[in-house]
């Protein structure tokens, strides 16, 4: 699994997973319960994640609508 994009902007969010959703490209978002811990003021970036095979196409189709991706970084506690 590998992070593709890191924000927390909603609006954004929400539409790259429906980007993604219509190239069938399973997405996976992180930290969307910290919101609990933060007190609801949207200050904790959310991680969006994909699987290693589909980072190449997420990032074309993201890119073609304008849309910068910020990492392709594998996912764990052991990140270089």
């Amino acid at each position: 699994m590998k992070e593709l994009l890191r924000t927390n902007d909603q609006v954004l969010l929400s539409w790259t997973e429906a980007l993604l959703k219509d190239a069938n490209i399973p997405t996976y978002l992180l930290d969307s319960h910290t919101s609990v811990v933060e007190g609801s003021i949207g200050a904790l970036p959310r991680r969006l994640m994909i699987d290693d095979g589909d980072d190449v196409k997420a990032k074309e189709i993201l890119e073609s609508a304008g849309i910068r991706v910020t990492s392709s970084r594998p996912a764990g506690p052991f990140i270089k």
